[in-house]
């Protein structure tokens, strides 16, 4: 069973609208306690979010002579931009990276991980907000009991692949012990690989005893 971004997400997620002022979103970041905002059109579609690494260029900005030119010189173009911005709309990284409820929550992480974002706007099919997920609630999926996992890997994961009474699978804080003769060796990996995906599964010790493939006989020799 993998759980999905609707199982785990907020849904109550907190935005601001594209005419929101910098004031504003940096007041409400502090209030609530969070790093960015999904920012919103009229339609409550997702146009973009806005962080606390959106507003931080026009700090970085010194307006004494002879300072400003040289930072200025060092920032990205985009941050030079974003330093004289004014609302939400200025100050937003657009177009937002966002999942929709029915993704699943691998699929997030990756998501976080390789874009370098803390939070996940959630959308519909329309692109209206939903939800937000946070790499807290992604983490979530780990609170799962360890006889919740070993109950999944022997009803879910190894029928229909191989005989269940043939393996014995200990769980122990998520980590999975597999022991055990497959059929085969491709057999024995598939259900190694399937094991790693159960929600909850924090990694997978292989001890199953592949059987080793008979070795093909040469032809003797004709005199």
């Amino acid at each position: 069973m993998n759980a999905v971004v609707k199982d785990v997400m907020s849904t109550h997620p907190i935005s601001v609208s594209r005419t929101s002022s910098f004031k504003e979103i940096a007041a409400r970041l502090r209030e609530f306690r969070v790093s960015a905002f999904p920012v919103l059109d009229a339609d409550g579609t997702v146009i973009g979010v806005v962080s606390e690494a959106d507003l931080l260029p026009k700090e970085a900005l010194d307006e004494r002579p002879g300072v400003r030119g040289t930072i200025t010189g060092l920032l990205h173009r985009n941050e030079q931009a974003k330093a004289a911005g004014v609302t939400a709309a200025d100050l937003m990284t657009s177009p937002a990276v966002t999942v929709t409820g029915d993704e699943t929550v691998e699929h997030a992480a990756r998501l976080m991980y390789s874009r370098k974002v803390k939070r996940l706007p959630v959308v519909d099919e329309g692109g209206r907000l939903v939800g937000i997920v946070s790499r807290t609630d992604i983490l979530a999926v780990f609170d799962r009991t360890d006889e919740a996992i070993r109950a999944e890997i022997m009803t879910e994961v190894i029928p229909g692949h191989s005989e269940p009474s043939w393996y014995s699978v200990l769980v122990k804080d998520g980590v999975v012990t597999l022991e055990g003769t497959p059929e085969t060796a491709p057999i024995g990996h598939d259900i190694v690989r399937r094991a790693r995906h159960v929600q909850g599964v924090v990694a997978v010790r292989d001890r199953l005893v592949y059987p080793v493939p008979p070795v093909p006989s040469r032809p003797g020799l004709h005199f």
